[in-house]
């Protein structure tokens, strides 16, 4: 499986959110009336194009499989559940409006975090929910869409108090934290700094570089002689990893962000990565997940994102079900409530029955004909949508440097959505 360093130009791209629709980015909305035809209708969006279109593959061949599984579970209501036929275009507001006219009751998508405002605005003006798979961008917590917004994924904040955990089980007491200018950098770097110090860590040095420009961020760093170094960086991460190791710091004092995970054999120093570790976003697909979804796509090579848009899907569906009516306001009131989550005060969430966890669609439908709250954990994980439509725990992947310079999984990590 390619890392997800692969992603760096596109998903995890910085973005300016301003958004333009109704009431604040944490606001959810409320249960309305039953007003849906009857079918419930999935659409898709897949913005990857160019290099990064082998992520189209992995999320489309997910959301088949859910929907698969869902109408083997009786559909929605008795009918089957209809995914709309998908294309592929940067152009997230025009998919977003061609979806809306064929009807779809919830979008999946898009993955890149800069394309995300342009879906939003469309659809949620046209009160369809949306679930992202793959947004990062920390800014989209606070997106308006009027509570129409929701991601499987982790915001890039996530990941802080796994970092610190990190250095702090290598036996780092002191800490600097070099990120890239941006920000992706700024907010995971201000993140880490918060959480390290609340793990008793003491942060001697954060400084900011532009990419192809660390050498002074890197001294400044050395200059704190630190146990430990936390990289927050995309585009610029080889170029200060080897500034970092020329100023000896690298190996195993270095911790790197997720955008700054790569397989960097000999584009580094002779061993500069020996002992480093990184994390990155998600779980390791089970076997079987993996081969149901060889099952639907024998072509495919990929997994990434495969989890959280599966995960997707079945929440989308355990909504409708659990408002027992398919139109976008109802299955956006649900989310927060069938995911686990506690939503404020005027959500459907509110007041409602004790919940039980369930891993299936079909799970989840037997646990709302007992008379309780379907609780979906997937294959992503525990989601328990916040009241900003972001999951409240992150999963993470742990990598370790071998004297090659390219990562092996070591272990797993997990943290709150706040990155604290």
């Amino acid at each position: 499986m390619p890392l997800r360093r692969a992603l760096a130009a596109g998903t995890l791209a910085a973005v300016t959110l301003t958004g333009c629709l109704g009431p604040a980015g944490s606001a959810r909305v409320a249960s309305a009336d039953a007003s849906g035809d009857g079918t419930l209708r999935i659409g898709l969006i897949l913005d990857n194009t160019g290099r990064q279109n082998f992520l189209n593959a992995p999320q489309l061949a997910a959301a088949k499989l859910a929907v698969k599984e869902i109408n083997a579970a009786g559909g929605h209501k008795g009918k089957p559940v209809e995914l709309l036929p998908e294309t592929i275009s940067a152009d997230t507001a025009a998919q977003a409006k061609a979806l809306v006219a064929a009807k779809a009751d919830v979008v999946i998508g898009p993955t890149d975090s800069s394309r995300a405002p342009a879906a939003i605005d469309v659809l949620a003006n046209a009160k369809v929910a949306v679930i992202s798979p793959a947004n990062s961008a920390s800014g989209l917590s606070n997106y308006k869409s009027g509570g129409y917004y929701f991601r499987t994924s982790a915001a890039d904040i996530a990941q802080a108090s796994a970092l610190a955990k990190l250095a702090q089980d290598g036996g780092a007491k002191t800490l600097a934290v070099l990120h890239e200018k941006g920000d992706y950098g700024k907010d995971v770097a201000s993140a880490v700094a918060g959480a390290a110090k609340q793990s008793g860590l003491d942060v001697v040095a954060d400084a900011e570089f532009t990419p192809g420009q660390a050498q002074q961020a890197a001294a400044t760093a050395k200059a704190a002689n630190p146990d430990a170094v936390v990289l927050v960086s995309r585009d610029g991460a080889q170029g200060a990893i080897a500034e970092l190791n020329n100023a000896g710091l690298a190996g195993k004092k270095l911790v790197l962000s997720d955008a700054a995970v790569s397989r960097y054999g000999s584009g580094v120093g002779t061993r500069a990565l020996e002992g480093a570790r990184g994390v990155l976003p998600g779980v390791f697909p089970s076997a079987a997940f993996q081969e149901d979804l060889v099952a639907v796509d024998p072509g495919l090579k990929d997994m990434v994102f495969a989890s959280e848009t599966y995960d997707a899907v079945i929440l989308a569906a355990v909504a409708a079900a659990a408002a027992e009516d398919d139109a976008g306001t109802s299955i956006a009131a649900s989310l927060v409530g069938v995911s686990g989550g506690t939503a404020p005060a005027g959500g459907q969430a509110a007041g409602q029955p004790p919940s039980e966890s369930c891993t299936s669609y079909q799970e989840c439908v037997d646990v709302l004909h007992a008379g309780k709250r379907p609780d979906y954990d997937g294959q992503s994980g525990r989601i328990k949508f916040d009241s900003h439509g972001d999951i409240s725990e992150a999963n993470y992947i742990v990598y370790t440097y071998g004297e090659d310079n390219l990562p092996t999984m070591t272990g797993t990590e997990s943290a709150s959505s706040s990155g604290g």
